[in-house]
């Protein structure tokens, strides 16, 4: 074997080298990004299949133009009441804002809705464009995107 075969093979052994080097941490960090992908996929799908409520009424007070929504939390992971969003014939009503107002078991002053209480959103209408009625529908909806309905009913003033 001459000296420009050896050259040769150590050049593409050196190659190889420096080859690798440069490939292996490009392939570690997209099989982690992957990783952590699936991890939180599965940490969303465990956390919507935890997620059960029900919206057990809704009425609406034409005496003093209230929308009043209740829910009871039946699953066993705990949700923030601030957090939900709650739509009233399809028109978003800020549940943390001016015009609405949450209780949990009749507590104003917290905001987590744990298993088994009940979470009251009372909305007055005048911060809604949508006239609220018999009829009326509502849907509320938690952060892990799991939702219930429920229909408006008038209670006479």
């Amino acid at each position: 074997m001459g000296v420009s075969v050896s050259a040769s093979t150590a050049i593409i052994v050196a190659g190889l080298f420096f080859a690798f080097t440069t490939f292996y941490p490009v392939a570690a960090n997209g099989f982690d990004r992957v990783s952590d992908a699936q991890h939180g996929i599965n940490e969303r799908a465990l956390e919507r299949q935890n997620t059960a409520f029900a919206v057990s009424n809704a009425t609406y007070d034409g005496g003093t133009g209230n929308l009043t929504v209740t829910a009871t939390n039946d699953g066993s992971l705990g949700l923030v009441a601030g957090d939900a969003t709650l739509l009233v014939d399809n028109e978003y009503v800020d549940v943390g804002g001016p015009n609405a107002t949450t209780t949990v078991d009749g507590d104003g002053d917290t905001a987590l809705w744990l298993g088994g209480e009940t979470l009251t959103i009372t909305v007055d209408e005048s911060g809604l464009s949508t006239d609220v009625g018999a009829g009326t529908r509502v849907v509320l909806v938690v952060e892990s995107g799991v939702r219930d309905t429920a229909t408006v009913t008038e209670v006479s003033a």
